[in-house]
Formats: C-alpha cells, structure tokens, sequence
C-alpha cells in the first residue's frame, strides 16, 4: 500500500487528525535536523531546533499554501529556527569538523588520527581557518553555501527555503565562496 502524500497527510492534520502530524514529522526530522545541525555546529541545539521548527509548523499548518512541498515549507522553517537560535547562542561558526578517520554524518574530516604531528597541525589550522571563514558570511550566504554545498539542495529549492529569487541565491552562493576561497587560500598555498 502507498503511503499518503504529504499533502494528504496537511489535509488529515487541517481536518482534526492531530495524530497524522506524527507523520509529516517522522518524514521530515532528519533532514531538519542534518540543516539544523550544520548551521547550529552541536547535536544538542540542533535537537532544540528541530522540536521548535515542528511545534510552529503544526501552529502554522493552516497558513501553509501547496505552492511548495511541505518539505520545503518545513525545510525554511527549520533554517529560520536554527538562525535564530544561533544568533542567541554563538556567534560562532556553522561547520562541524572532525578529525576522527570515520566521521559522523554531521562532521567533515579533516585530517585522520593516525596522521603525522605536521598533518595534526595543518588539520587544526585548516579547521580554525574554516571555522574564521565560516564566521565572515553573512546569515543568506552562510545559509545559501550549506544548503548548496553541505545540503546538495537545488537553487530553486534554496530560494525557497530563503524566500529569495533564484538570481539572489546564486549571488550569495557565489559571494560566500569566493570570501571562503579568500579565507583558506593562504592555508593552501602552504600545501
């Protein structure tokens, strides 16, 4: 049996089936949170993220319009959340690095445990340096360059979330590269 579309599923929920929210929720959680993550840098605001994208999703399911998918709709929710809680709690960067040979799904490798010291050392100062380069973008590139990059979300699907036009997303998407290809350009010079 097919399941129902999300669609349908809105339909349920607007109709007075509170339950079948569980379901959009079971459908939409990890990709919520893999964005949440990327942008909040820890598990546990990411979590907080994801819990307060889908109490205001539900809160705002009748303004929801079928122009776009529910995943999308929820999609842009859960970046707005996540930016906010970020601006609340750090003005640090949106990347979690790792220098764990096998990374979590959340977390870019950067150099393996068994490497020598100069590679732990270059690791580290390619981490901090992505942290810094990370922190140089404003909130739209930041959110552009995770979502086109970290994400692989189209640049239809990233104007939606941001509520941008499609030419806008490609300038942000372009102007966050070049300042992170600014920004690491002296650490790969080194290289």
């Amino acid at each position: 049996m097919q399941q129902p579309t999300d669609a349908a599923v809105v339909a349920q929920v607007l109709a007075g089936d509170r339950e079948a929210f569980g379901e959009l929720v079971q459908r939409h959680s990890r990709q919520v949170f893999r964005v949440a993550f990327r942008v909040v840098g820890n598990e546990e605001d990411a979590e907080e993220v994801v819990q307060e994208t889908f109490l205001r999703a539900y809160r705002r399911l009748e303004k929801f319009e079928s122009r776009s998918s529910f995943g999308t709709w929820v999609y842009r929710i859960a970046v707005n959340c996540a930016i906010d809680l970020r601006g609340k709690r750090q003005p640090g960067p949106s990347v979690q690095i790792s220098e764990d040979p096998e990374p979590g799904e959340h977390e870019v490798q950067l150099a393996s445990t068994d490497a020598s010291a100069e590679q732990r050392v270059f690791g580290t100062q390619v981490k901090q340096r992505i942290q810094k380069a990370m922190a140089l973008l404003t909130e739209t590139e930041r959110t552009a360059f995770i979502l086109r990059h970290m994400e692989g979300k189209s640049i239809e699907e990233i104007a939606a979330v941001l509520g941008i036009r499609s030419n806008s997303t490609k300038n942000s998407i372009f102007r966050a590269v070049k300042k992170m290809r600014k920004a690491l350009e002296p650490v790969l010079e080194t290289r």
